[in-house]
C-alpha cells in the first residue's frame, strides 16, 4: 500500500516512542480497493496524553480525547488518532456509554462494523484477523461478529451496509442482511439528520436500485410513506410493476437521465432528483381509481405527494432549499411538457431552475416505465435544449427584469393594485414574446391596458 508521507510520518512518531500505531477502517478499505483516501485514521495502543508526548514534535487537538482521540495535524493535513479501546453498553442504540482503552489490536478491530472497515495496515504489513481482504474480494458486506450485536449496538450500521451496498456493489452476507431487516425497527432511535447523511450517498450509488428492491421493508421503516407503495398495483398500460418496485427502478434511472441532459452539478442533481424519485409517486396510493376499462387513474396525486415528502424531509432535517426543490420536483412531475417557446418561457419564469430538474425528472420517470414510454424521451431532450437557447438570451422573466418600474407608469395610472396588474401583463406579454421589452413599448401599452385589467 502506497501511505502518503504526512501519514507515516505519524505512525513513525508513534513507534519510535515504542507503540503500536496503525492505518485503520475505510482507508485500509478504500487503498486495498485501489482508490486514493480521502483521508486516514490512525490506531495506537499509546493513550491519549501518551498520543500528545509522542507527537510533540507536531500540533496536537484534543479533538475526542474523552473517547481516546487527538487530531495531529501533519504537513497540514490533519489525521485522528485514536487509542485502543473497548465499548460499552449502547443503551441508546447509538453511542457506547463508556470506554475502555486497551493496548491490543484485536480488541479494538473486534468492536467495528463490518469485515471490510477491520483491517489495519502498519510496519509489519496488513492485520486482517476477520476476512475483510478475502470479503473485498468476493464483494461482501459482513458484519465482524453477530450481526444482531452490531446492529443493536448502533442502528445507523444498517444503513451503511445498505449504501455501502448501493455505492460499491456489493452484496449482503445473508446473515447480516437478515439482521439488518429484522432490526429494522432500531432506526427509529437514530436522528433524522444521520439517516439523511446515509442516505444521501446511497442514493447517489451506482447500484440504488438493487439495494431498493431488495429491502423495501427497511426503506419503509425510514419513510412510513413509502409502506403502502410495496405490492401496490397500479392498473396501468404505461407501467409493468409495482408502485414501489416503480419508484425504486425511477432512481435507478436519474443517473442517466442526467447523462442524457448534459446536468452539470451531477452530485447536487443527483440527491435532490433521487429522492424526488423515490418519492414522487407516494400520493398515488391516497387517490387512485379505476375507469371502466380497469385503467387505474390517479388524479392530484402529484400535489399529495409532494406533501406527503414535504412531512418527510422535514423529519428528516432537511434544509430548507433542498427540501422545497425535491417538493417541487415532484408537485410538477407530470407536468405536460411542450416544445413552443412561449411554454418554455412562461415555465421558466415560473420554475427558475427547478424547470430543468422537472423534465429530468420526466426522463427518469419513463425510463422506469414500459418501454413505449422511453418514446417521449427525445421531446423531453429537445425540450432541454431549447430551453438552454431561451437562458443563453437572458430574456426577462420577473418584474425587476422589465424596462419599466412603478415609478415610470406612476403618469399613467397612480400607484395600486391595477398598477401591479398591469404590470404583470406587461411582464407576460414580454415573456409570450408579443411585446418588446423596450421602455417606450412598455409605456404605450401600459397605457392601452389601463382600464382593462
Amino acid at each position: 500500500m502506497d501511505i502518503p508521507n504526512y501519514v507515516t510520518a505519524v505512525v513513525r512518531a508513534l513507534e519510535d516512542t515504542g507503540y503500536e500505531a496503525y492505518i485503520v477502517g475505510g482507508c485500509v478499505r478504500d487503498a486495498l480497493m485501489g482508490k486514493s483516501p480521502h483521508d486516514y485514521d490512525i490506531a495506537t495502543s499509546a493513550l491519549p496524553d501518551e498520543t500528545k508526548r509522542a507527537l510533540s514534535g507536531l500540533r496536537v487537538i484534543e479533538t475526542g480525547i474523552k473517547h481516546g482521540t487527538v487530531t495531529a495535524i501533519s504537513d497540514g493535513r490533519q489525521i485522528e488518532i485514536t487509542t485502543y479501546r473497548i465499548d460499552g453498553d449502547y443503551r441508546d442504540g447509538r453511542h457506547p456509554e463508556s470506554v475502555s482503552f486497551t493496548r491490543n489490536l484485536e480488541n479494538d478491530l473486534a468492536r467495528r462494523d463490518f469485515t471490510i472497515n477491520g483491517m489495519a495496515y502498519g510496519s509489519g504489513g496488513l492485520i486482517d484477523l476477520f476476512g475483510g481482504r478475502e470479503d473485498l474480494k468476493r464483494g461482501l458486506i459482513r458484519c465482524i461478529g453477530e450481526p444482531e450485536k452490531r446492529f443493536s449496538e448502533d442502528a445507523l450500521r444498517i444503513m451503511r451496509a445498505l449504501r455501502f451496498s448501493s455505492v460499491l456493489g456489493f452484496e449482503i452476507e445473508e446473515n447480516t442482511a437478515l439482521s439488518a431487516s429484522e432490526c429494522r425497527g432500531l432506526l427509529k432511535k437514530i436522528s433524522g439528520e444521520r439517516i439523511l447523511a446515509e442516505l444521501k450517498q446511497l442514493i447517489r450509488g451506482k447500484y440504488v436500485e438493487r439495494v431498493l428492491l431488495q429491502f423495501p421493508e427497511i426503506f419503509a421503516e425510514i419513510l412510513p410513506e413509502l409502506a403502502r407503495e410495496i405490492g401496490f398495483e397500479q392498473y396501468s398500460r404505461y407501467h409493468d410493476s409495482t408502485l414501489y418496485e416503480h419508484s425504486a427502478r425511477a432512481v435507478g434511472a436519474v443517473k442517466a437521465a442526467l447523462a442524457e441532459s448534459g446536468d452539470n452539478h451531477v452530485e447536487e442533481s443527483e440527491t435532490a432528483l433521487g429522492l424526488a424519485m423515490l418519492l414522487h409517486d407516494c400520493g398515488k396510493v391516497w387517490c387512485q381509481s379505476r375507469g371502466a376499462d380497469g385503467e387505474g387513474h390517479y388524479y392530484g396525486h402529484a400535489a399529495i405527494g409532494a406533501e406527503a415528502a414535504d412531512g418527510a424531509l422535514r423529519r428528516l432535517k432537511c434544509s430548507n432549499a433542498e427540501r422545497e426543490r425535491i417538493r417541487g420536483i415532484i408537485k410538477y412531475h407530470d407536468l405536460s411538457i411542450e416544445l413552443s417557446g412561449k411554454f418554455l418561457r412562461r415555465q421558466l419564469a415560473k420554475h427558475g431552475d427547478l424547470f430543468r430538474d422537472i423534465i429530468i425528472a420526466h426522463i427518469a420517470d419513463d425510463m422506469a416505465k414500459r418501454e413505449f414510454c422511453r418514446e417521449r424521451i427525445p421531446k423531453y431532450l429537445a425540450a432541454l435544449k431549447k430551453l438552454k437557447a431561451i437562458e443563453a438570451e437572458k430574456p426577462c422573466l420577473t418584474l425587476k427584469e422589465l424596462a419599466v418600474n412603478g415609478n415610470d407608469l406612476s403618469d399613467i395610472i397612480p400607484p395600486s393594485p391595477e398598477m401591479g396588474n398591469i404590470m404583470k401583463a406587461l411582464l407576460y406579454e414580454v415573456i409570450d414574446g408579443t411585446l418588446e421589452n423596450e421602455k417606450a413599448a412598455l409605456l404605450a401599452r401600459a397605457a392601452e391596458l389601463v382600464g382593462r385589467v
